[in-house]
């Protein structure tokens, strides 16, 4: 099979912690993304050559859909096994994956990353990552992100 195929995701259960989102894949197997997530509030353009997964939560933030963008290293068989969906984009083309959530494929192998978490109906992350690091973002609303600023500079003392 190629690597190249899109994959439907399947529903995966995930635990917010004060250290990062842990994700519980349907064989039983969990993966950690570290890190409190950096709010973003309206587009977020990933470095070029970064493996790119999109998580979009429920309502009750303990179950969500994770897509991989543009991964051409997992195998189809892995994937399916554990939930994890996959969409593939040629340069310039663009996909709406879940109501408010859509992603680009931009010049020089970059992905640009959209999310209304309103119309998403639950939280919205993204992990970017390669072999030497990691960045985890969660998408917010305007007024989210002056309340997390706001509890930030109260902490500050």
């Amino acid at each position: 099979m190629s690597a190249r195929n899109d994959i439907p995701p399947d529903t995966v259960g995930v635990e917010l912690l004060d250290h990062g989102v842990e994700v519980e894949y349907i064989d039983g197997r969990t993966t950690l993304y570290r890190g409190v997530p950096e709010p973003v509030t309206d587009t977020l353009t990933t470095p070029p050559k970064k493996e790119t997964h999109v998580l979009v939560t429920d309502p009750t933030e303990t179950e969500g859909v994770m897509l991989y963008v543009n991964d051409l290293k997992t195998h189809d068989d892995v994937l399916e096994s554990t939930g994890v969906g996959r969409v593939i984009l040629d340069e310039g083309e663009e996909e709406e994956l879940f109501p408010g959530v859509a992603v680009r494929r931009l010049g020089g192998m970059r992905t640009e990353i959209e999310a209304d978490p309103e119309t998403a109906r639950g939280r919205v992350f993204v992990f970017v990552e390669d072999d030497w690091s990691e960045s985890s973002y969660e998408f917010v609303t305007e007024s989210e992100a002056a309340d997390r600023d706001d509890a930030a500079a109260a902490g500050e003392d």
